[in-house]
Parts: C-alpha cells; sequence; structure tokens
C-alpha cells in the first residue's frame, strides 16, 4: 500500500518526536503527554494502527541513539517532514520546551532541523519545495 504524503509525513512527524524526546535519556511526562496529544490529533491513514507505529518508532529510535546515529536519521526524515515544514517545527519546538528546559542534544538536533533539513521549506513558506530543489 503507497502511503499519502500526509500519512508519510505523520509517522516522520511521530519519528522525529520520539528522537526529540529520547536524544537527551531523559523521559518526562509532560514530553509524553504532549506527544500522546500530537499523536491522537493527527489523521491516520495507515493500516498500522497509531499504536504498534508509536512503539515501532521508540525501539527504532532506542537503536538509533545506541548507535550514535541521531544526526543521519534525522536527515533521513526530510523529505516526508517537508510536507509541512511549519507544522514540523511547532511540534519540534514545543516538545523540546515542554519539559520546561533544552538540553543540549536537543538543541543541536533543533539546529540541524531548521537549519538544514527544513531550512529551503521554512524560508519559501509560500511555495512548495520539492525534492530535487533540496540538493
Amino acid at each position: 500500500m503507497q502511503l499519502s504524503h500526509e500519512q508519510a509525513f505523520n509517522q516522520a512527524l511521530i519519528r522525529l518526536s520520539v528522537l526529540l524526546y529520547q536524544v537527551d535519556g531523559k523521559v518526562t511526562l509532560s514530553e509524553q503527554d504532549y506527544l500522546e496529544d500530537v499523536i491522537n490529533h493527527l489523521d491516520w491513514q495507515s493500516p498500522i494502527c497509531r499504536e504498534a507505529f508509536f512503539t515501532d518508532a521508540i525501539y527504532q529510535t532506542r537503536q538509533v541513539l545506541d548507535a550514535g546515529e541521531e544526526l543521519r536519521y534525522l536527515r533521513t526524515l526530510q523529505t516526508d517532514l517537508l510536507f509541512d515544514a511549519d507544522k514540523a517545527l511547532e511540534v519540534a519546538m514545543a516538545i523540546t520546551g515542554v519539559d520546561g528546559e533544552r538540553s543540549d542534544e536537543e538543541t543541536e538536533l533543533l539546529s540541524l532541523l531548521t537549519h538544514k533539513v527544513l531550512a529551503k521549506a521554512l524560508v519559501n513558506r509560500a511555495k512548495p519545495v520539492s525534492p530535487s530543489e533540496l540538493n
């Protein structure tokens, strides 16, 4: 089954959020509550239920972090996050700040997200960015 662009974005947004809340090694209740709210408000269009996808995203992210590959992993989400770069940035900023502090690891990933991964889409908000324009 081919995923819609919106569903691919939804899945990338969950992966991004899990990466951002796990990167500092501390998962707070406020981060979990915020992400649960975000996930529950997504227009989910997948045969895989949200909870199963979320559980898998946690497992995959743990492997990425254990291997020290978080920057590479973030870049793999780029194309799907461009579907709605503003929402991706909004959720990223919120989840990293909801617990009242931003760790150095969270700040580094936010910087990469805004300056590399989403940069062109955020600057060119008036027109969508195609994947071929990113290189």
